[in-house]
Formats: structure tokens, sequence, C-alpha cells
């Protein structure tokens, strides 16, 4: 009897050790932040990109995640959570009129616009996933500056 116990006792206490890993992949958050917004009309809406070829995005239709936030003292951030590692973009759109898309004039946009890793966009400097991209291995929180053209 003593013997079955003590097998017991070894079974419950390696049982763990043996298959207490879980196989579920760790997940992470993501805080995007921005500053410096010409006022506090509006909203600002993040969208969120994994895949080479996404951006640009001019009609928002490409995006992982997408979410908005208000505008209080010319700043705003939104936290994606629940991110597995990998790579990612983000771009964001100062939409003062709250529809959702980029408003134009005959060509440039006139709302304010952002991407990860662009301080600034034109001809030559297109928005690409490729320069957009980091990685994601750790919750993290990004800056993005705003451009109004």
């Amino acid at each position: 009897m003593m013997k079955k116990y003590r097998l017991l006792t070894a079974f419950l206490l390696f049982f763990p050790l043996l298959f207490g890993k879980s196989n579920t992949p760790r997940l992470y958050s993501l805080t995007v932040k921005v500053e410096g917004l010409r006022n506090s009309d509006g909203v600002v809406q993040f969208a969120l990109y994994n895949k080479d070829g996404s951006l640009p995005d001019e009609k928002f239709k490409s995006w992982y995640r997408i979410g908005t936030s208000e505008i209080e003292n010319n700043r705003a951030f939104y936290i994606f959570t629940d991110l597995p590692k990998g790579d990612y973009a983000v771009n964001i759109l100062h939409d003062e009129n709250r529809n959702g898309k980029i408003d134009k004039g005959l060509i440039l946009p006139k709302e304010g616009i952002g991407f990860s890793n662009y301080q600034k966009i034109g001809l030559s400097n297109k928005p690409r996933f490729s320069k957009a991209s980091f990685p994601l291995e750790t919750d993290r929180t990004i800056y993005i500056k705003i451009i109004y053209l």
C-alpha cells in the first residue's frame, strides 16, 4: 500500500513538470500614441496591419485590426491587445469629421495621417509595409508622427 502511495505522490509531483507547459502562444499588447494633433476635433483612427502589401490602404480595407480613440489635449492613444508575435505596421488618421475615411483636396489629404517608422511622406517616400513594419515580440509602445500635408 505504501508503495502505491509513493508512486501516486511522485506522479502528482512530476505531472505538472511534464505537461504543465501550455502550447498556447504568448500574446502581446501594442500601445500606439500620437501627439501634436492640430486640434482636438474628431477622433484618431488606428489601423494595424500584419501583411506585406497591405500598405498603402487609402480606403482602410486591408487592416488586421482597427480602432478609434477620442482626442484629449491634441493627443490620442490606442491599445491593441492579444496580438501574436509577428511583424506589424500602423496607419493613423486624424479623422476630424468622424467619417472613417481620408478626406482629400485635389490629391493630398486634408486631414492628418501617419505611419509607423515614417517622419514624412511624399512621392519618393510612399508608405510601404516593408518600411513601416516592426517586430512585436513583447508588450510595446510606439509613437507615430502626425503629418498634415
